[in-house]
């Protein structure tokens, strides 16, 4: 294999730069070429193919985002779309190409793969909802993120006696609510997969105040919504209808922050700059040793390569027992 493209799909992801870093220069270290796609599959179909090298990729490890930017494409959903991105691709000279995104991006490259081209997917979005491995790029950098909001806000939740009810990304998934609720010691943690009833949670925060407690941190997660009683979830931003039911029910002085999409931003982690580099760099080995089709993740700390097939076919599983552990720890 003389020449491998890459390409960044959907949601940017703190980490998604030395990915790319990675896969250039691994590219060249085997006397590869390597093309970057601008625009994710918008620039694909529209032919924003560009030479990428090692020095082009020089300072970038460090940096939010991608340097290659990203787009949403319905028309890369069509044949017609995804027929003129394989032309696109084949007269650029590329005979492989990693895609870096989440689910999304991943049926495009199966549908590449299908197609004739060897593709390699590496996950990479702040929501780790992506199964087949136990963490995504851009994962621990959002979590961190939300850690030291926590901490900021844990500052002046002391100063005022309050409720602080704090939302956080992550789709349908509470994986970044969770870790960042029991490495930020929340006092509460609302995630999709889990029920629970806000009456407890108003219990829990008038038992904590009679314990001495004059403040507490309540992290939800942005797909938690629905019926709060049987905790039925719904894609519906719930951190006000919380703080109010709260207030309501407690009387307690509640203050909502909603973190938006300061989650996705901000120089990646050590740990995020390490998982890319592993993953980017055995993408091309994986490309070069003729294997295409494939996501390659890290599982117990391995890297592991699992057909794109079965990344749809599978669910991605939250740790429970870190649910647990954090409910008693906020219990005291």
């Amino acid at each position: 294999m003389k020449t491998i493209a890459v390409v960044t799909s959907g949601g940017d992801a703190p980490g998604m730069n030395a990915a790319i870093r990675a896969i250039v220069r691994t590219a060249g270290y085997y006397q590869a070429n390597a093309l970057g796609v601008m625009r994710g599959y918008h620039g694909l179909i529209h032919d924003e193919i560009i030479e990428l090298n090692p020095r082009s990729v020089a300072d970038i490890i460090h940096r939010g985002g991608t340097i290659l930017k990203s787009a949403r494409s319905e028309e890369f959903k069509t044949p017609e779309g995804q027929a003129r991105a394989l032309d696109n691709l084949r007269r650029a000279g590329a005979e492989g190409l990693v895609v870096i995104g989440g689910d999304g991006s991943f049926r495009g490259a199966l549908c590449l793969q299908e197609a004739g081209i060897n593709v390699v997917g590496i996950p990479a979005t702040i929501d780790n909802d992506i199964p087949c491995t136990d963490f995504s790029i851009g994962f621990d950098t959002a979590v961190n993120t939300v850690i030291e909001v926590i901490n900021k806000i844990r500052d002046t939740a002391t100063s005022h006696e309050r409720i602080y009810v704090v939302e956080v990304m992550g789709r349908n998934s509470g994986h970044i609510a969770l870790y960042a609720g029991l490495a930020g010691g929340a006092e509460t943690i609302l995630i999709p997969e889990v029920e629970f009833s806000l009456d407890e949670v108003c219990e829990r925060l008038i038992s904590g105040y009679k314990l001495g407690k004059a403040h507490s941190i309540v992290l939800v997660a942005e797909g938690v919504g629905g019926d709060f009683k049987t905790g039925r979830s719904i894609n519906e931003s719930s951190a006000f209808r919380v703080a109010n039911y709260v207030r309501e029910k407690t009387g307690f002085e509640t203050r909502v922050t909603v973190l938006g999409h300061i989650q996705r931003g901000g120089n990646p982690s050590a740990n995020d700059r390490i998982l890319a580099s592993r993953l980017g760099a055995r993408a091309v080995e994986m490309l070069m040793e003729g294997r295409g089709g494939y996501m390659v993740g890290v599982i117990n700390n391995k890297i592991e390569a699992t057909p794109l097939e079965e990344i749809f076919q599978r669910e991605k599983t939250l740790d429970l027992e870190f649910y647990r552990l954090a409910h008693i720890l906020a219990s005291q």
